[in-house]
């Protein structure tokens, strides 16, 4: 088996993709042994959507699997790229399917940066610089701070469109808007709007 996989380490992703699909069975061992780590990198970013860490790396396989199948040499740029988009869609629709968490406190997340600069011309305030830093409060604080948090949560569910809110889940795991655009199959110039105006709106409720 190992002298197998250092032929296929010899090969393009394509090459073994058309070798597999010609019944070389192996080959599908090799794929995911050569992008598990992949996978599970992208478990732990949607793992504070509130999924299951174990279900996401199953998911993400489902993913892989998918990839494989529909990959197409002549359209998709490389199969990594087609791969981890097909990844990041299929533990997404998992997370939203679930539902277990909706929103965990914002600072809980990667932070919103995002300084667009003010009317004024100066600076903007990153997000992250507006949500308390809830380190040393006292337990009276704490509860005031949990009352916000559910305040601020149910006023993200009433004022954020449904987009919106798909394009706060995946940006809080770190992903760019294009990376954003791509997972949810929506134009980049959308999804960049999207999310500066839901960055306005957030601001606003702060």
């Amino acid at each position: 088996m190992a002298a197998r996989y250092e032929e296929y380490g010899l090969c393009s992703d394509g090459e073994l993709i058309d070798r597999l699909r010609r019944g070389e069975e192996p080959i599908m061992d090799y794929i995911c042994d050569k992008y598990k780590n992949l996978v599970r990198s992208k478990a732990k970013s949607m793992f504070i959507l509130g999924a299951d860490n174990e279900d996401l790396i199953q998911e993400g396989m489902i993913g892989l699997f998918k990839a494989v199948r529909d990959f197409d040499s002549g359209r998709d740029a490389s199969f990594r790229t087609f791969a981890e988009l097909c990844i990041s869609r299929q533990m997404y629709t998992a997370v939203q399917a679930s539902k277990r968490q909706k929103h965990a406190p914002l600072n809980t997340y990667i932070s919103l940066d995002g300084a667009d600069a003010s009317q004024d011309g100066q600076d903007g305030v990153e997000l992250k610089e507006l949500l308390a830093d809830r380190a040393e409060q006292s337990p009276e604080e704490l509860f005031l701070d949990k009352e916000r948090v559910a305040y601020l949560e149910e006023k993200i569910d009433r004022e954020l469109s449904d987009f919106e809110r798909q394009v706060l889940d995946l940006y809080m795991t770190g992903m760019s808007y294009s990376e954003i655009a791509r997972v949810l199959g929506r134009d980049e110039k959308a999804t960049d709007n999207a999310l500066q105006r839901l960055k306005a709106k957030i601001k606003r409720m702060l």
